[in-house]
């Protein structure tokens, strides 16, 4: 049973479309109150998985709660528990900002005056009260994006759920979504899928990753950072300093903590065997050799490499 503390619970959620097990007894938690990335590569399942949980597809087996009311069933308060934005969200172009909002507030109900004020609100929150009179036929990707986000707020949801909601926008368009999902941190909890793993880097506090209609990984962004941590120090020396590298390098292959050694264009990247050896000897070694650095650090994995390898492991 879904607990009341979860922004969004699925149990056992599957979905076949023919030949193609689209979704496969998916088992998750959102927690209420974070920014929630759903990643997995194009065909994984993500937009199933979120036609499942709003309830515009039904499951073959199994069951998923928002804000603790089942969406997989037939009570009809799950839809005001969520606003949602789809991959490619449809408006009527001759309608102005102000009029598609308002007309989005009487489908939830709202009456004349909170729809107004309401949509005043959210036009200036996606910084469109400027453009609140023009027709929306003429916004560019960016603009209907950000009046999208409005209208999926308009009746105040819990969670706001969003289908790669920054494909197809060029970069200052994809920063203004993210900036505005920031800004909506401690107000909502943000469910979104997508592909675009640096977005999630930049927001996210929670990530799941699915792979094949299967759920491969859920955890937290520093917690996964940490888990999949790699101990790998790369050190950047000046051109003119190439020349001291081998018997710098040849020494650190030698020695037992050193499990591996690259180098390539002033870049040197050494692989640790054991960290907390080599935290204490590098710099030391590096001293011995008076090697000059231009960086010196630990570097931990980005998300990519991770997802990478966990989608790798899943597919064999």
């Amino acid at each position: 049973m879904a607990n009341n503390t979860d922004a969004i619970r699925t149990e056992s959620l599957s979905r076949r479309y023919g030949d193609v097990q689209a979704v496969r007894d998916l088992d998750l938690v959102v927690p209420e109150g974070s920014i929630f990335g759903f990643l997995g590569r194009n065909g994984a399942g993500k937009t199933t998985t979120i036609r499942l949980i709003t309830g515009l597809a039904r499951p073959d087996s199994g069951r998923a709660w928002v804000n603790g009311v089942e969406t997989t069933g037939d009570d009809d308060r799950g839809r005001t528990r969520f606003g949602y934005l789809p991959q490619e969200p449809a408006f009527y172009g001759w309608m102005t900002a102000s009029d598609y909002l308002d007309h989005t507030g009487r489908l939830f109900g709202l009456g004349g005056d909170e729809r107004r004020a309401r949509a005043a609100e959210l036009l200036r929150l996606v910084d469109l009260q400027g453009a609140a009179r023009r027709r929306v036929g003429g916004f560019s990707g960016g603009m209907k994006q950000r009046l999208g986000l409005a209208a999926a707020l308009i009746h105040r949801p819990a969670v706001l759920i969003l289908d790669e909601p920054m494909a197809g926008l060029d970069p200052a368009g994809r920063r203004d979504v993210l900036d505005l999902m920031e800004a909506l941190r401690d107000h909502v909890t943000i469910f979104f899928s997508t592909h675009i793993l640096a977005d999630v880097e930049r927001v996210c506090d929670t990530v799941g990753i699915l792979h094949e209609g299967r759920l491969v990984e859920v955890a937290g962004r520093e917690e996964l950072m940490s888990r999949y941590a790699s101990d790998v120090a790369e050190l950047v020396v000046p051109a003119g300093s190439v020349v001291t590298l081998p018997a710098f390098v040849a020494e650190l292959e030698a020695l037992p903590w050193v499990s591996g050694v690259t180098v390539e264009e002033g870049r040197v990247r050494v692989a640790a065997a054991d960290a907390a050896a080599g935290q204490a000897a590098l710099l030391p070694l590096v001293v011995k050799h008076n090697l000059p650095l231009l960086r010196y650090e630990w570097v931990r994995p980005n998300l990519e490499e991770i997802f990478l390898s966990l989608s790798e492991e899943a597919g064999q």
